[in-house]
């Protein structure tokens, strides 16, 4: 009979923990927010900047940049990929905004996160622009000592849509 009882109080407790947890992990640290917009706008300078080795050094050493061209593996492969980009087209006016939700905790150390959000900018390049672009990002954080880096970064350019798409024809 007392097993029933425990079993039956341990239903009840966890059936009352798993909403709080729940609650806890949809709602983002405020202080790790803060730390996220502050990175950020780090990485926002390098891009206004086309600063290669400022945005490479926002990333991990073994960081990954998944490109519409494929992945990109370490940071110093993603120097390259940006002064390379950056020689042939002039960005500026980046704006990044986190979504309102972010960031989100992986793990139970705290050291690591996932976060998504929009980013716009302003490209130009020699024979073409200045073009308003736009898009989505998701990217997982790691804490490496008391600076955020960039583990992985994944991002999405907003197409027009073509004007002879229909909804039918896509």
């Amino acid at each position: 009979m007392k097993i029933r009882w425990r079993v039956a109080l341990a239903g009840l407790a966890i059936s009352f923990a798993v909403p709080v947890f729940a609650q806890q992990q949809d709602t983002p640290d405020p202080q790790k927010r803060a730390a996220l917009v502050a990175f950020e706008k780090n990485e926002t300078e390098a891009w206004n900047n086309n600063d290669a080795p400022t945005l490479a050094a926002t990333f991990t050493e073994d960081a990954v940049l998944v490109t519409d061209r494929g992945p990109v593996y370490g940071r110093e492969a993603i120097e390259k990929y940006y002064a390379d980009l950056f020689q042939k087209m002039h960005f500026s006016d980046y704006l990044i905004t986190p979504d309102q939700y972010s960031p989100h905790p992986i793990g139970t150390a705290g050291n690591e996160d996932w976060a998504t959000g929009e980013w716009s900018l302003t490209v130009k390049g020699k024979n073409f622009g200045p073009l308003q672009v736009k898009g989505f990002w998701s990217a997982i954080h790691a804490r490496v000592g008391d600076v955020w880096r960039n583990l992985m970064v994944i991002g999405n350019t907003n197409r027009a849509p073509s004007p002879t798409a229909s909804p039918d024809n896509k």
